[in-house]
C-alpha cells in the first residue's frame, strides 16, 4: 500500500466533517433569529434560481450536441 492512501481517506473524512459543521452551522443561524420567514424565502428563491439555470442550461442544443453526453 502507498503511503499516500491513508492520507487521501483522513483528507475526505476531514471534509466531510468540515462540510456537515458548515450545513449546521448554517442551518442552526438560519433558523434561529428575527428574520427566519426572510432567510427561508431567500433560500427558496435560490434553489429555484439554481435549478431553473440548470434547467436552461441543461436543455441548450450546444450541450445535447456534444458528443461526450
Amino acid at each position: 500500500m502507498h503511503w499516500t492512501k491513508p492520507l487521501g481517506l483522513l483528507g475526505v473524512a476531514v471534509l466531510a466533517v468540515l462540510t456537515v459543521g458548515a450545513l449546521v452551522a448554517f442551518v442552526t443561524q438560519t433558523l434561529t433569529g428575527d428574520a427566519v420567514t426572510a432567510s427561508i424565502a431567500s433560500i427558496a428563491l435560490l434553489v429555484v434560481a439554481i435549478a431553473g439555470l440548470a434547467h436552461v442550461g441543461g436543455r441548450s442544443k450546444r450541450w445535447r450536441q456534444n458528443p461526450y453526453w
